[in-house]
Formats: structure tokens, C-alpha cells, sequence
């Protein structure tokens, strides 16, 4: 089995520092690598501008993908990534506080993995990312295993 890595493209740093918490509490990844624009998000993934010297290539198991990002929105990278045959099985979850249903349906018509909307609350907040890690670490069987 590969390496527990995940990938986080979040650009609200208060997401951010939440998420990461709840997913070192849950002990789920050996490594979290955090990004926080849709153009360094495709950038990582693909190895190229910033991370094109980034030593270690391989995939992440899950990418948390925020929608409202900087450069690219969320969903122009998700079109992006299954549009490329590199990561059009690269499980990704779109983590986001949008409530619109448009944004669910382009998400999933897209190729996401999930839609789960970020609870307001804390503690609901790290138990959303807890369970998800649960899952999409210690649970899913990627494609690529």
C-alpha cells in the first residue's frame, strides 16, 4: 500500500489549520501536503512550475479540494484533472462551505468523488474531517493499490 498522503487545496487559513488538526488527530496520514490555489493545485499534481523539482511524484491517496480558491476555482482543477489520463482515477473530495446545488451537480457531473460541505461548528467540523480521512485513508481501496 502507498504512502497515507493527502493533499489539501484550501486558501482560507482558519480551513486550514482546522482540517489539518482533525487530521493529525486521527492519526490518518503520514504526510499532509497543502496548496492554496487552484494553479498550485495542478501544478503539485502534475510536478511542474514550483514543485517540478518536488522529489517524490507519486499521487496523493485523496485530494480535499476547496471550490472558492484563488487563479482556478475549484472546479476548472477538478475538469482539469479528470480531463488528464495521469489523475482521472485520483480520488478527490471537493470540501467546500458552498450550500449551492449548482455547485454540487457541476462538482459531481465533473468526476468528484464526494460533495461534503464544511460544518460551521468545530467539533462537527473535525469529525466531518476525521470521518473522511477514516474513509478515504483507512478505508478506500484506490484504483491504483
Amino acid at each position: 500500500m502507498s504512502e497515507s498522503r493527502i493533499l489539501l487545496v484550501e486558501d482560507n487559513q482558519q480551513d486550514e489549520l482546522l482540517t489539518l488538526r482533525a487530521l493529525r488527530r486521527a492519526n490518518l496520514a503520514n504526510r499532509i501536503d497543502v496548496v492554496r490555489d487552484g494553479q498550485q493545485a495542478l501544478d503539485y499534481l502534475f510536478g511542474q512550475g514550483e514543485f517540478s523539482a518536488r522529489p517524490d511524484d507519486r499521487l496523493p491517496v485523496v485530494v480535499l479540494l476547496d471550490i472558492g480558491l484563488p487563479r482556478l476555482s475549484g472546479l476548472e482543477v477538478l475538469e482539469q484533472l479528470r480531463a488528464d489520463a495521469r489523475t482521472r482515477t485520483l480520488p478527490i473530495v471537493i470540501l467546500t462551505s458552498s450550500d449551492e446545488s449548482a455547485d454540487r451537480l457541476r462538482a459531481y457531473q465533473s468526476g468528484a468523488n464526494s460533495f461534503v460541505r464544511k460544518p460551521v461548528e468545530f467539533v462537527e467540523f473535525a469529525e466531518t474531517i476525521a470521518r473522511l480521512g477514516i474513509y478515504w485513508v483507512a478505508t478506500n481501496v484506490p484504483p491504483n493499490d
